[in-house]
């Protein structure tokens, strides 16, 4: 553990995330500190650095640091920096909209599709954060984010896509709803949009309560009553999403047990100023192993230090 992350620890009452603002900040101290790190190949003081200041910080951090060199440190830590430690580090370096909106083109970049991730983002983040990230995706891109969704998927799947990408927050009656995908589950043919319409309207709470007392009333796990009545990537997508709705953590920390160094990088960065506390205790309890002990097996070098850096401590 770096002994400058306990001189920024500050813990407060419904902090659910590892890494916090860095009291005292001097954006152009930093800014020096980085560029002579840059100069000497100093990788451990640069990861010491930008693994313990929040992302509003390092944006400061790094337009002092153009101040000083007329570069971005984007560029400076390209020339010092490579693999998957700089693949870390210039996702530390995007504002948390900008990592998202990132992480969805790369999902859609090259041969085939990476639903998963496309799932990960679309089903965990609020409504306001999608609308925020479909601005960053627009500006970075210059592209229309749902056009491209749309041009990656197809059938009820893309329909599924769209709506959770234009998510709202109407207000339901839950007994109304939990008649209305009880009795789709009794036709012959289950109406998908039936279950895109509720699971893609309704707050968390209200659809916990819904998805809750559905299972009760049909006897069994929603998840195999989905396996039952659906197929092909619409299924998939509709038992990620109510896994998201039952419990966001768990599902963040089943993605994690792969340890593929994208998935690591995307969960790990997007969390961890918001609630990779709450991911870690579920991957612990999911696997047994604290998420610090696990990055340990998978991981070496500089790149696993910045990851530690961003998990912090041992549960």
């Amino acid at each position: 553990m770096d002994p400058e992350y306990f001189n920024s620890y500050v813990m407060s009452w419904g902090t659910l995330g590892t890494v916090r603002p860095f009291p005292g900040l001097n954006p152009e101290k930093d800014a020096l500190a980085v560029q002579t790190a840059l100069e000497k190949k100093d990788v451990v003081s640069l990861v010491s650095i930008l693994t313990n200041r929040n992302s509003a910080q390092r944006q400061m951090v790094d337009k002092a640091y153009r101040g000083i060199g007329q570069k971005d440190l984007e560029t400076g830590l390209k020339k010092v920096l490579s693999g998957d430690l700089l693949s870390l580090m210039l996702a530390l370096m995007m504002t948390p909209y900008e990592h998202e909106a990132h992480r969805l083109r790369q999902a859609m970049e090259g041969l085939g599709t990476n639903e998963e991730t496309l799932l990960e983002i679309l089903c965990t983040r609020s409504a306001p954060q999608l609308k925020e990230t479909n601005t960053a995706y627009s500006e970075i891109y210059k592209k229309d984010l749902e056009k491209d969704l749309k041009g990656e998927t197809s059938g009820d799947f893309a329909k599924l896509i769209v709506a959770l990408l234009h998510k709202d927050n109407v207000v339901g009656v839950v007994q109304r709803d939990i008649e209305a995908l009880s009795a789709s589950l009794d036709t012959k043919k289950t109406d998908p949009a039936i279950w895109i319409n509720i699971l893609t309207s309704r707050d968390a709470v209200h659809l916990q309560k819904v998805l809750m007392r559905l299972e009760m009333e049909r006897g069994e796990p929603l998840d195999k009553t989905l396996e039952k009545r659906f197929s092909g990537d619409f299924r998939m997508g509709l038992k990620t999403l109510v896994q998201c709705i039952q419990s966001p953590h768990v599902f963040l920390a089943q993605r994690l047990v792969s340890m593929k160094t994208a998935v690591v990088h995307g969960v790990m960065v997007s969390r961890c100023e918001e609630d990779l506390l709450c991911v870690r205790a579920a991957f612990l309890k999911l696997t047994g192993t604290s998420l610090y002990t696990a990055l340990q097996k998978h991981f070496k070098g500089e790149h696993l230090q910045a990851l530690l850096a961003i998990c912090r401590s041992e549960d």
